[in-house]
């Protein structure tokens, strides 16, 4: 309990500290995102392309790739969670909102922020403990458990990080939403999800 109460104490000063550089701060997190996205866009074709040669060399050569299903399955955590942020910035998640559709502009708005301000602790906490596995897991050296023995950390690295920026990301659309003409958005106009005033 201890642990999680400076946690939450380091996130409202990180978040202190972001709102006195949110400008830039907003501009590199788009370029980073997109990075990023970029690279699970890669992951992705290449997880396509690795299960297709092991059909092949499989059913094919009666041949399988050594480690297969490991590499894939390690794969995965990488194409999630470096998307995430770009997702959340684009407004990609799926969201249940009856109950702002209901309310007025004023009400959406608040609420809309406060669920932001939930959700940013949420995804904090969990970068935070996320994190200290992934070093565990590099500290360990940790492998998976059949040849060709991958290592498992930079999986479990795409975790936190994926948490991370998803917080700072939400905590830009939080400042945008308490002051639009100082803190802009900083994320495509192209979305389309519902406007929150």
């Amino acid at each position: 309990m201890y642990e999680l109460a400076i946690l939450v104490a380091v996130v409202v000063a990180l978040m202190a500290a972001a709102t006195a550089v949110a400008g830039p701060v907003g501009r590199a997190l788009w370029l980073v995102e997109y990075a990023l996205l970029c690279g699970s866009v890669v992951a992705i074709l290449f997880v396509m392309g690795f299960v297709c040669a092991e059909v092949v060399m499989r059913y094919a050569f009666n041949s399988p790739i050594p480690g297969h299903l490991e590499g894939a399955e390690l794969l995965m955590p990488i194409i999630v969670f470096l998307a995430l942020s770009y997702t959340q910035a684009t407004r990609g998640h799926v969201g249940m909102d009856l109950v702002l559709d209901a309310l007025s502009p004023a009400a959406r708005r608040y609420a809309t922020m406060a669920t932001l301000l939930v959700s940013i602790l949420v995804c904090a906490i969990l970068a935070y403990f996320s994190g200290k596995n992934a070093l565990q897991l590099w500290a360990y050296d940790d492998v998976t458990m059949t040849p060709p023995y991958f290592k498992t950390w930079p999986a479990a690295a795409a975790i936190p990080l994926g948490y991370g920026l998803v917080s700072l990301r939400m905590f830009v659309q939080v400042l945008h939403l308490f002051d639009p003409e100082r803190f802009p958005a900083n994320e495509p106009d192209t979305h389309s999800g519902p406007a929150v005033e």
